[in-house]
């Protein structure tokens, strides 16, 4: 695998997605300008808070530009968390909170509980096998659309999907030492 993966460093924990790349060998960049996003074919959006996220990335201008190289083919992305939230087409009681807009799910921000109710649980992910998935004030995916598909339940809640080049999730992979789930995204990513 080769190639340059942005991880979007606004706020969250993008620290730990830049480890989790870095054991895989695969350099990555800050991104926290617009021109940042023009030399990678990759983005991961970390986990934090999804609504300062949005705002900052509105402002400096890379939610406009991260849209448009996602419509065009040109850019794969990985939310996590609030990453996940960002990237949903609905944000279901929080419909004038800024996001890319560009998968097509409505999600429900803190599903799981409040910041002391986290958790880790076993989930089967669809072609991975078992993964030990850490959840904090995860959200979850109610309403799937067409092309949304399914890679991890927990409780019958969906928490991980894929889009097409697509792929967010409710729990923090970043935050354990396998890494199936980056591992995943770089193929999907064709890096």
């Amino acid at each position: 695998m080769k190639g340059v993966v942005g991880v979007l460093a606004l706020q969250g924990d993008f620290r730990e997605h830049k480890e989790a790349l870095k054991r895989l060998g695969i350099e990555a960049k800050e991104v926290r300008k617009r021109e940042h996003i023009q030399d990678i074919k990759a983005l991961i959006v970390p986990g934090g808070e999804s609504t300062t996220i949005g705002k900052l990335a509105r402002d400096y201008g890379i939610e406009e530009e991260v849209r448009k190289r996602v419509e065009e083919g040109s850019l794969a992305v990985f939310g996590t968390c609030a990453g996940a939230i960002w990237m949903a087409k609905e944000i279901l009681g929080y419909p004038e909170q800024p996001r890319l807009g560009v998968l097509d799910v409505a999600v429900e921000r803190n599903a799981f509980g409040r910041q002391v109710e986290s958790f880790q649980e076993e989930l089967e992910i669809k072609g991975l096998g078992p993964f030990r998935g850490v959840f904090i004030r995860a959200p979850v995916f109610r309403r799937l659309g067409e092309g949304v598909e399914v890679l991890a339940e927990l409780n019958g809640l969906p928490v991980l999907v894929r889009q097409g080049r697509l792929l967010a999730s409710a729990f923090h992979p970043e935050l354990t030492e396998d890494p199936r789930v980056h591992h995943y995204f770089l193929e999907l990513a064709d890096l």
